[in-house]
């Protein structure tokens, strides 16, 4: 058997915990936050363009391609999100968030250079891919680095900045898609560049975000830790005494966890968190892929509005998307994140039945449709925020990224993939009440969703993340370590990082 390594007892997550907001934390939020305004940009860009893909003289997509595209997109996301969320609960979040963002890069800038359908399909599947990654490794660091009392409200408004990305890529597809501005054809692989672009940019921003401390301490870095923590807590101006008192952590430090504890954890342990998350996840991947993704066919096919006119449509609906988080985020760490979540998914839910019965009727222009559905997307942007939240902090530090992957997967494997594939076909048909028929199963899925979070989420409304979830390395203050032997220095050595 290999020797059980020492037990340590830090104050780290409480210190991080109690921290007031500081310009670190700012930097935090802006640095790692644009990975939700990278995938809007995309989702946007290639919703926005998609009439100009079926108007290209290379590529000349049909709608059911189109579908595909997002469906490409989606699928990396997928594949991304579990080899990049293994990796990332192995080697640490720091190493993880720069690769992902190369990988993401690299693809959207090939994007532009697209030269027939398979070829556009390989390249969003790797822009797909690095954004994947990037869920994973991000939504882990900032969990791990916020304070526990804002730490819901911080991580919706970030998820919600999706919404900040959609706007931009709209008003690039406005300017970009304009003939009169440039040639169509090269317009839309310009627009593509617009996200490698923002992705230098934050590429230098976070060389200044340090590895997470939790992290640190979980493998036994306690030294590293003890010198970032340090370092943030003097840019926000806490002083620790020798003579404080805070919670304690005790854990026992392991390399790596294995796969079979990591899924007994998901299937035996917290088996109604695992069904919770689930829900969230699929329901809001449906919901979301399904409608945004078609957003620009449904605006084409059915109202005649041209494509390069899209992007006005985009950025009111973009507005409600942002707002909804940005408005209602508070109330995730006040009132608490199991009524929020439940009220933020069954009026989605609600108003997405309402809003596709006046469609099918035929009842709404499409500035009129645009406003309903900002209404909707208001409560769904949040409810959509609510589940990365919850599937991201309620499990166990060592396995939280690969955790986070598995659900993203399986959400958008299921939800995703499948539903733009589904309403590009409904579209196809030239009838409303196919579509709406396609809206009814998402209000389905959106209210089974609610009525789970209801009776099942976890209130972890201002609690730390070792209270919500104890490390699968959790270890009692009392356990005896192993003998220590070697030289005298050595002892003394692994002693100090015992202490």
């Amino acid at each position: 058997m290999m020797p059980q390594e020492p037990v340590i007892s830090t104050s780290i997550p409480a210190r991080l915990d109690r921290l007031p907001w500081s310009p670190f934390h700012t930097l935090v939020v802006v640095a790692l936050g644009v990975t939700w305004i990278l995938d809007g940009l995309e989702v946007t860009l290639a919703g926005s363009v998609s009439g100009a893909l079926k108007e290209s003289p290379v590529l000349r997509f049909t709608n059911s391609e189109v579908g595909m595209a997002g469906a490409a997109y989606l699928a990396g996301a997928v594949f991304g999100a579990l080899f990049f969320g293994w990796l990332t609960d192995r080697l640490g979040r720091k190493k993880l968030f720069t690769i992902t963002l190369f990988v993401y890069l690299a693809a959207t800038a090939a994007t532009a250079f697209s030269w027939s359908f398979w070829s556009f399909i390989i390249f969003r599947f790797f822009t797909g891919m690095g954004i994947g990654g990037e869920y994973t490794a991000i939504n882990s660091t900032i969990q791990e680095l916020v304070p526990a009392r804002v730490r819901g409200w911080v991580d919706l408004v970030i998820n919600g900045s999706f919404w900040v990305g959609a706007a931009l890529g709209a008003v690039g597809a406005i300017i970009l898609l304009d003939p009169a501005r440039i040639d169509p054809e090269i317009g839309w692989r310009v627009a593509f560049f617009l996200g490698a672009a923002l992705g230098l940019i934050i590429l230098v921003l976070r060389q200044w975000i340090p590895e997470s401390p939790r992290w640190l301490i979980s493998h036994g870095r306690t030294q590293e830790a003890e010198t970032i923590v340090a370092a943030i807590e003097a840019r926000a101006g806490v002083v620790t005494r020798r003579d404080e008192v805070l919670p304690l952590t005790h854990l026992r430090p392991r390399r790596a966890t294995p796969l079979a504890e990591i899924a007994h954890v998901l299937f035996v342990r917290h088996r109604p968190r695992a069904l919770v998350g689930l829900a969230l996840m699929v329901s809001q991947a449906f919901f979301y892929n399904a409608i945004f993704f078609t957003y620009a066919l449904i605006l084409t096919d059915f109202y005649a509005v041209p494509s390069q006119n899209i992007g006005w449509f985009i950025l009111p609906f973009a507005a409600g998307n942002f707002l909804g988080p940005l408005i209602l985020g508070r109330l995730f760490d006040t009132l608490g994140r199991r009524t929020m979540i439940a009220t933020t998914y069954a009026m989605s839910g609600l108003l997405l039945t309402g809003t596709g019965y006046l469609f099918w009727q035929d009842w709404l222009s499409a500035a009129q449709l645009t406003a309903c559905w900002s209404v909707v997307f208001f409560f769904a942007s949040a409810a959509a925020s609510s589940a990365y939240l919850t599937v991201s902090e309620t499990f166990p530090i060592e396995m939280r990224a690969l955790a986070i992957a598995a659900f993203y997967a399986i959400g958008t494997g299921v939800g995703g993939v499948a539903g733009p594939w589904l309403f590009g076909a409904l579209i196809d048909t030239g009838s409303r009440a196919s579509v709406f028929g396609g809206y009814l199963f998402g209000a389905v899925l959106m209210l089974g969703a609610a009525l789970i979070a209801a009776l099942y989420a976890v209130r972890a409304e201002r609690r730390s993340l070792e209270d919500i979830a104890t490390p699968l390395n959790a270890a009692h203050p009392d356990d005896h370590p192993p003998p220590l032997r070697g030289r005298p220095d050595e002892v003394l050595g692994k002693m100090n990082q015992a202490i």
